[in-house]
């Protein structure tokens, strides 16, 4: 009975209903929040709402009734119980905030579909290296921070005063939102060799380092992706050695028949 299960869980077809089932509760929710659309046809929309619901626990059930134990070591089934759990929170004043979550639903999308679940994965194993490069990005911050206050922030206190205006300051520069014409140039009015200062900055924080981050990101997922295609690749080998043994053993089988026949 549970291999009969498992063949229909993992079945592709299965796999494919719940994906689309996740896509179409994603529409649900989002004309949920046009009170125009409500109006109309809320009971109809809450009703489907309600059913892709039991399916989504069902589909569970049954993947806890099929891997138990192992369900709870696959970090990507602690995520859809977790998802699926939310929404069965009753719609009380005490949990309306947590209600607010079920929009959360749409993400079982990722675990749902193995392309999206590699590329959080790639992400997950840039961790490391991001965390590196966050940090020496905050210690080059920090430093121009320091260093910006002291030199504008007598001539610009609403800018540089204080280390905290002049981080938040330096953080919109980063972005290159409104940079030039809207503070180095005013800047560059009372300290016209301000530019050298900000442009370095640019150059060191947004040219260098956020690439930095973009480079780490793709080398993971790289990595990432070559890890699958060799498990892929030797899952490939197993079958074809599995296979190979199969008809060897058919030959072998065929062969004693005729033996036996000859010998008869």
């Amino acid at each position: 009975m549970r291999e009969m299960v498992r063949k229909f869980v993992e079945n592709h077809r299965f796999q494919n209903t719940i994906i689309g089932l996740i896509i179409v509760n994603a529409i649900i929710l989002g004309l949920e929040t046009s009170n125009s659309l409500m109006a109309d046809y809320g009971p109809i929309l809450e009703a489907i709402d309600g059913l892709i619901l039991q399916i989504f626990v069902l589909e569970i059930a049954l993947r806890l009734y099929v891997f138990r134990l192992k369900f709870f070591t696959n970090p990507w089934s602690l995520f859809d119980l977790l998802i699926v759990g939310i929404a069965l929170i009753p719609a009380s004043e005490t949990f309306a905030a947590l209600r607010a979550l079920r929009v959360l639903r749409v993400l079982r999308l990722i675990s749902a579909a193995p392309a999206m679940r590699r590329v959080i994965e790639g992400l997950l194993t840039a961790i490391p290296g991001i965390a590196s490069v966050a940090t020496i990005m905050t210690l080059l911050f920090y430093v121009f921070a320091v260093i910006g206050t002291h030199l504008y922030g007598t001539t610009f206190p609403d800018w540089f005063g204080t280390l905290g205006n002049t981080m938040y300051t330096l953080f919109q520069i980063m972005t290159l939102e409104s940079w030039s014409m809207g503070i180095v140039r005013p800047v560059m009015l009372e300290h016209p060799s301000a530019w050298a200062f900000f442009v370095v900055y640019i150059l060191v924080t947004t040219f260098t380092m956020l690439n930095l981050f973009i480079a780490v990101i793709v080398n993971a997922m790289s990595s990432n992706a070559d890890e699958h295609a060799e498990e892929h690749a030797e899952e490939s080998r197993l079958e074809m050695k599995e296979a190979l043994t199969k008809d060897m053993q058919a030959m072998e089988q065929r062969l004693l028949e005729e033996i036996r026949k000859t010998r008869s």
